[in-house]
């Protein structure tokens, strides 16, 4: 019944007893109790301390209670002190926290006021993905370069894109078509899909790229190393040119489900981008990054292609591939990419 004023069990069942007999030492109040004496000297020192029992006057070891209406009323007083303190220390520590949040809200306000913001480091990057999945509202778009996605990247996502589409986002990924060949990267595109997502993969992209219910989009500092930092865009001209590039690709993007592997003209959509990155004059390490595959594997497409056109040279091959029709192709299929 005490336990609401802080007054434990033991302490409770000595002052009952020394109401009913005053005048109790302690090892006659353990004896009744049946108590151990060290649990009834604890449970007299909390009571002396509360000032609920004190020493009397006759005997220097017996204790004599304090009439409760007097040293309850006393503790209800000392707890209702502790809940104002408490009230005040919460009172300020709200303060501090709005004062804060507001102070670091204004810094971020004033680093995007020209609609671009910095995230500086992986973790504050992965604390801003945290942050804006939670406002997303309808719709979100992503570029997945790289062919293969590092295990580090698909873990980090997961929960994120999870509860996304659990919430009903429309959620659109782009991966490359060099992913297909990974066995991690196309189980996790299919349990994207599994949950509501579509995922298409096309076979070059420029950049690592987040936008959000095309108000925001997200980009990396480094296309070489994601995890330098990244850039916030907020500026509606931008956005309106990034959300437009993002949809012209993804018409172009084959479906995960599309398993064709060749066109009318008997190219593969790598042989495709080949080619056009070809007839720009790129070089088989130019070729294996923008692909995202090994350089052997570029100089392999290459020499293929080079052979199935019966040409001596890549220019030649560029020659006969516009002679074949193939080049043409290749520029509608790409405009999206090079626009």
């Amino acid at each position: 019944m005490l336990a609401a004023l802080g007054v434990t069990e033991d302490a409770e069942s000595v002052y009952r007893l020394l109401l009913e007999h005053p005048l109790r030492t302690t090892k006659a109040l353990a004896a009744e109790l049946a108590l151990p004496q060290e649990r009834v000297d604890a449970a007299v020192a909390e009571l002396s301390k509360d000032g609920l029992v004190r020493n009397s006057a006759e005997d220097a070891s017996a204790w004599w209670p304090v009439r409760p209406d007097l040293a309850l009323h006393v503790l209800v007083e000392r707890q209702r002190a502790e809940m104002d303190a408490q009230r005040s220390r919460l009172s300020r520590s709200q303060t501090a926290v709005a004062t804060f949040v507001a102070h670091t809200a204004r810094q971020r306000c004033d680093e995007a006021a020209d609609g671009i913001e910095t995230l500086r480091g992986i973790d504050r990057i992965r604390e801003y993905l945290r942050v804006l999945t939670s406002e997303v509202r309808s719709e979100m778009m992503v570029f997945a370069p790289d062919g293969a996605q590092t295990t580090d990247n698909m873990e980090a996502s997961r929960p994120l894109n999870d509860e996304l589409l659990g919430r009903g986002v429309v959620m659109r990924t782009l991966y490359q078509d060099s992913a297909r060949n990974n066995p991690a990267t196309i189980a996790y595109a299919r349990w994207i899909s599994e949950r509501g997502g579509s995922v298409r993969t096309a076979p070059i992209l420029p950049t690592r790229m987040i936008i959000v219910d095309r108000s925001k989009a997200i980009l990396p500092l480094d296309q070489e190393n994601s995890a330098e930092g990244a850039v916030v865009i907020s500026s509606a001209s931008v956005l309106f040119a990034l959300c437009s590039f993002f949809d012209l690709v993804w018409m172009s993007a084959r479906p995960l489900t599309d398993i064709r592997s060749r066109d009318e003209s008997g190219l593969s959509t790598q042989e495709v981008a080949v080619l056009r990155l070809l007839a720009e004059g790129q070089t088989d390490e130019v070729v294996a990054k923008r692909l995202a595959i090994s350089t052997r594997t570029a100089r392999r497409i290459v020499s293929g292609l080079t052979e199935r056109l019966g040409a001596q040279s890549r220019f030649e091959a560029g020659v006969r591939a516009v002679q074949c029709g193939w080049l043409p192709t290749v520029a509608g299929e790409e405009s999206a990419i090079s626009a």
